[in-house]
């Protein structure tokens, strides 16, 4: 089955205070920053680019993209012949 251009990806985008710079541990779950769901890479990143740079005095302050339709469908990951993702 051959993946077409436009076929939707989910990705999610999230963040909040890690409870120090070497750990992905979050301060306080209660107050995770869900920012959204989008269908491409592309527009995750947008989305976690913008919260990124408006929390960049908070070093502690991190957003993660994660790759939502790797988890729902793990055999297939969305990747092309070549592995690279699309």
């Amino acid at each position: 089955m051959t993946d077409s251009p436009d076929k939707q990806l989910l990705h999610l985008v999230f963040g909040g205070e890690l409870k120090s710079l070497d750990s992905t541990e979050f301060r306080d779950l209660s107050k995770i920053d869900f920012v959204g769901a989008y269908p491409s890479y592309a527009e995750a990143r947008k989305a976690w680019k913008a919260k990124a740079q408006a929390t960049v005095d908070n070093a502690l302050m991190r957003y993660f993209v994660v790759h939502a339709h790797r988890l729902l469908d793990p055999d297939h990951d969305g990747s092309g012949q070549d592995g690279t993702a699309r």
